[in-house]
């Protein structure tokens, strides 16, 4: 060491030797935070492979960070969207039950919409179909909000004597009617004042 003014001034070798012990002290601390999963080598000595894994796994936890986040973020839009659109279905249950008939030649489409505290047999409706000539080809339900949507797809069982759709209508307005007497008004439509009946016209009851 070199003495200059009383003051003491270590000399290059042992600024070095203090700096690879520091280094030292630093690569096993970054060592020690890497999963025994992922070092492999750990008993290496090798400085500069202890590093490179130490970057290597660095690089692979700001990937999965990032990984995270965009999880996260998608998390948040869906839960917004369905926080909206349960927000949108939050509406009296005056106009419902609701039920739409689509007849498109041999085949027929049948919607209803109710509220969650409905009560509702949904084999009713099926029952109507096949008693009037129709086969039922599926038929399924979702629940959206607070309201319950019915599908049922369904086919003529003789095209040569078809389906009488106006007589369908009738009774299927007899069934959701029964369901909420006070849902339909006098005025309600059931395929116009007429009673006539387009192809791959919807049929609203509400």
């Amino acid at each position: 060491m070199n003495t200059c003014g009383g003051s003491t001034k270590p000399d290059r070798k042992t600024i070095e030797r203090n700096r690879r012990i520091h280094m030292k002290r630093l690569c096993f601390k970054l060592d020690a935070l890497i999963p025994k999963h992922q070092n492999v080598y750990r008993d290496a000595t090798n400085q500069r492979d202890r590093l490179d894994r130490a970057a290597s796994y660095i690089m692979q936890l700001r990937e999965r960070i990032e990984e995270l986040k965009e999880r996260r973020q998608l998390v948040m839009c869906i839960k917004g969207i369905n926080r909206n659109m349960r927000d949108s279905m939050k509406i009296d249950d005056v106009g419902l039950p609701v039920l739409e008939l689509r007849d498109s030649g041999p085949n027929l489409e049948v919607v209803l919409i109710s509220g969650l505290n409905k009560s509702f047999t949904f084999y009713e409706i099926i029952c109507v179909l096949e008693e009037e000539g129709a086969e039922v080809v599926n038929a399924s339900f979702a629940c959206v909000g607070d309201r319950i949507f019915h599908t049922i797809h369904a086919q003529v069982k003789c095209s040569r004597v078809g389906i009488e759709t106006s007589t369908v209508s009738e009774r299927l307005k007899e069934v959701v009617h029964s369901m909420n007497p006070t849902s339909f008004a006098s005025g309600s439509r059931m395929g116009g004042e007429s009673g006539d009946i387009q192809d791959d016209q919807p049929i609203r009851i509400n």
